[in-house]
């Protein structure tokens, strides 16, 4: 772990250090809006792309290139490195990840340390910013993990907030989640999970909480998603056992996402529709999917995939055996067994979260899948920004997120063009990679 414990610390140096102006040519854009060659992006000391562009043959496009950079303080004639030839690499926004629990060992569970830990992880691989999931645990636990969240965010740009996988779930969809700490929703312990993440709903303040899995079936689940959209948190309809009327009620209650669809729900079934269908149709609910190819096979991933465009955000549900050797690991504190990379708890089999990154999941859209470039990269960057709208300027990141253009985050990755491996990496002007 040397090799690696020397990573966490430039990582995590890197992200709490100051940006650094960005300049990048000849690269081959892939973002939501689209493909482009011979292009360009030059960004500024606040970590905000400030020009973009692309060669033309008239010369205008490599004038402005060279206006863009003196404009940041950039030299383009430096050969010191200060701008990058892309020589035909992939430029990609940073990956958006609002569903892991973590990676290297470490889960977001384990304290101001395992964040880093966790996070540098994924970062190398091109996630420039994530939502931290955290487990089902006895509520003092969660609460303290959610403070901790909080803290984390003030020192780091890449950290969105924490998702609630839990304690709010369906005893028959439980998956790896214990038994023992799950509850119903009740008012009280919605306002105790909000004081810990600073919302203040009464004066508008955001806490750091931006996502909750709620089963809507639950006694007290509408009425906890209606509390926490008020709060600004969006809600999320899964680990349900619920029928498509009571998914419906979720969504119009606030609910604004499907987790992991497929996984952890009653599935597809001609007449008993259930909440799939629900989140299908409605254009208010960004929908989760899982693409390694074992939570959801291919021929699922496919369907799924082609069943709301736009609305597919690729997650992961890493947890702490992410990019490690099979072996025994903890999801809280439930054994797992991680065989050939799959993770299963060792109690029943259950399927104990995944060791995925958006790396993979993107490079398996493109290169197994036969997805679109432009449609695999969306799902991993424009649609699960949008669904917090970070897509646009916001109280959290304050620049949006999740397209290579003026005025949005220097999020940046360079990709090899034949495996669409990372191998450079910028989150808000700040080189991680």
């Amino acid at each position: 772990m040397t090799d690696r414990s020397e990573i966490v610390a430039r990582v995590t140096a890197a992200l709490k250090g100051e940006a650094k102006p960005v300049a990048i040519r000849g690269a081959r854009k892939v973002d939501a809006r689209g493909e482009q060659s011979g292009y360009w992006v030059v960004s500024d000391a606040r970590g905000v792309i400030v020009a973009t562009g692309a060669a033309a043959a008239d010369g205008t496009g490599e004038e402005a290139f060279e206006h863009a950079c003196r404009t940041v303080g950039i030299d383009p004639a430096s050969r010191s490195g200060e701008v990058i030839d892309a020589a035909g690499r992939i430029l990609t926004p940073g990956y958006v990840d609002i569903h892991a629990h973590g990676a290297w060992e470490k889960s977001f569970d384990d304290g101001p340390d395992g964040i880093d830990v966790a996070r540098a992880g994924h970062a190398v691989h091109g996630t420039t910013r994530q939502v931290l999931s955290l487990i089902t645990n006895p509520m003092d636990v969660i609460c303290r993990n959610i403070r901790t969240v909080r803290e984390k965010m003030a020192t780091r740009p890449d950290i969105l907030g924490c998702h609630l996988e839990g304690p709010f779930l369906a005893l028959k969809r439980k998956g790896a989640h214990d038994p023992n700490c799950l509850k119903d929703p009740v008012p009280e312990l919605v306002d105790e999970m909000l004081d810990a993440s600073g919302a203040d709903p009464a004066a508008g303040k955001l806490g750091c909480i931006r996502q909750i899995t709620i089963a809507p079936e639950l006694e007290h689940g509408i009425g906890a998603i209606k509390q926490f959209a008020a709060a600004g948190v969006v809600p999320a309809v899964g680990h349900c056992d619920a029928d498509y009327a009571t998914a419906q009620a979720g969504f119009d209650a606030g609910a604004g996402i499907m987790t992991h669809m497929f996984n952890a729900m009653n599935g597809l079934h001609h007449r008993e529709p259930g909440p799939i269908p629900a989140a299908v149709e409605d254009p208010r609910v960004t929908i989760e999917l899982i693409n390694d190819g074992f939570h959801v096979q291919n021929p699922m991933v496919k369907l799924g995939f082609g069943l709301a465009p736009h609305r597919i955000a690729f997650v992961t549900d890493a947890m702490a055996a992410t990019d490690c050797p099979d072996g025994a690991y903890k999801l809280g504190e439930l054994d797992v067994n991680v065989i050939d990379g799959h993770a299963r708890l060792v109690s029943n089999g259950a399927i104990a979260g995944s060791t995925l990154t958006l790396e993979v999941a993107v490079q398996r859209a493109v290169n197994e899948l036969g997805f679109s470039p432009v449609a695999a990269v969306e799902a991993a960057t424009l649609t699960p920004a949008r669904a917090f709208g970070f897509d646009r300027p916001n109280p959290v990141t304050g620049t949006p997120l999740g397209l290579i253009a003026p005025g949005y985050a220097a999020d940046l990755n360079l990709l090899d063009p034949t495996d669409w491996t990372a191998q450079h990496i910028w989150c808000a002007g700040r080189q991680v990679k």
